[in-house]
């Protein structure tokens, strides 16, 4: 038979009001609740039925049609819902009797009435075999990631031009990637702006909330990750919108096209409930890039030193109560919020007063880097007076002006 795709490749293994692209009917409380004790039923493998599909498209390439066809029908029977596999399936079913020129081989009828969802699964299809094929470099890490803390136990970058979740675990030896997902994105694309627009945000976020999934409607799945878009970056610039989401699909709908959303992050039920059991509210990152640039962790870190260099001159600055100096850190469009640097400055003479020139420690220290048309830093940490036992856990906003590094905006989050 032909190729059922383009298979010559390695076998590697937001707003929430309208319905989106490949969804079926609205459910009710009752179907809800049947969709969900059949998703248990069906999902034997959570988070392995990409890689089924992915050996079925290898069975294929290498001519093994009927052993691709057994895995198939295993695999559409395991994951009824998932319609790329049904798809494949159909295809190896066609091959039996007649050449497949491409995927989604079906008759001219069919295809004209079915044209729009067969190129949907065709674009999926691609962006999966895309990202399984690119994979990141061995021992690499996204360069937004220069320093994470014992307390960021994960992290979460997105690659949209791969339609791909990376989820890595925090251990002793630093940064390891543990797993990989499909995903969806906006309908118009990336980079919001304003509330409405279709789009996908760009940056870097926390998750800060984990939605029960009995409080939501079928249409968001297993559960949903609210992420802090607008973050402070975004407020500076004036962007707008609500209510950006990581979340699943109905329980008909195992996955939907590369973009299909109304600006949330989609992912399949089982590849979202894995990623719900690791993330921390608060202090997960969700970095989001429409290319991600995978750097060795040594480079990441030589590259922040010379912020490092201008954290810790602020820090010496607060510990020794110098308001001149350390004002001088701050820019002059410093919010803290709705706070400008004047209105804010008598709350940080009081932080200094307390302190009593008693050294400053930052405790739990993490940064993650942003770079577009300006360079900003996203700073995290515990803010610790000596003889002290706890403090503050506090976020700062840096961005680069030529040489120096100034904070625009500065907040208590714990």
């Amino acid at each position: 038979m032909a190729p059922v795709v383009a298979l010559s490749t390695p076998a590697h293994a937001g707003t929430h009001k309208k319905n989106e692209s490949r969804t079926a009917t609205p459910s009710h409380s009752g179907a809800k609740s049947k969709a969900r004790k059949a998703a248990k039923e069906t999902q034997v493998d959570p988070g392995l039925a990409e890689a089924r599909l992915i050996e079925v498209y290898r069975l294929v390439a290498k001519s093994q049609v009927r052993e691709a066809l057994e895995q198939a029908e295993r695999l559409i029977r395991d994951y009824p819902n998932f319609q790329l596999a049904q798809l494949v399936y159909g295809d190896l079913l066609s091959a039996r009797i007649r050449p497949v020129r491409t995927l989604g081989d079906v008759p001219e009828p069919i295809a004209k009435t079915a044209a729009t969802v067969l190129e949907e699964l065709r674009d999926e299809s691609q962006m999966r075999l895309k990202a399984l094929r690119e994979r990141p470099p061995p021992d690499s890490i996204p360069s937004q990631f220069l320093a994470l803390s014992a307390r960021n136990k994960h992290a979460i970058a997105i690659d949209a031009s791969r339609s791909r979740l990376y989820l890595f675990e925090n251990q002793a030896s630093g940064l390891a990637l543990i797993a990989d997902y499909y995903i969806s994105i906006g309908k118009s694309g990336l980079e919001k702006n304003a509330e409405g627009d279709l789009r996908t945000p760009l940056g870097v976020y926390f998750i800060t909330g984990n939605l029960n999934p009995n409080s939501l409607k079928d249409f968001y799945g297993s559960g949903a990750l609210p992420i802090n878009y607008p973050n402070e970056l975004d407020s500076k610039r004036g962007k707008t919108g609500s209510g950006i989401w990581l979340h699943g699909t109905p329980h008909n709908q195992f996955s939907r096209p590369p973009q299909a959303t109304d600006g949330c992050v989609v992912l399949a039920n089982p590849d979202l409930a894995q990623i719900i059991r690791t993330v921390q509210i608060r202090t997960t990152p969700v970095v989001i890039a429409q290319n991600l640039h995978w750097v060795k962790p040594n480079l990441v870190r030589a590259n922040s030193k010379p912020f490092e260099a201008a954290l810790t001159a602020w820090q010496n600055a607060k510990s020794r109560g110098d308001m001149d100096q350390l004002l001088s850190f701050y820019s002059p469009d410093f919010t803290s919020n709705g706070k400008t640097l004047t209105e804010w400055t008598p709350a940080l003479r009081s932080q200094v007063e307390k302190v009593r020139g008693r050294a400053i420690q930052l405790k739990d220290l993490s940064l993650l880097r942003w770079t577009d048309a300006a360079d900003t830093m996203v700073v995290t940490f515990g803010e610790v007076a000596d003889g002290s036992r706890s403090g503050p856990t506090k976020r700062q906003y840096w961005e680069r002006h030529g040489n120096q590094w100034k904070i625009f905006f500065e907040g208590v989050i714990g």
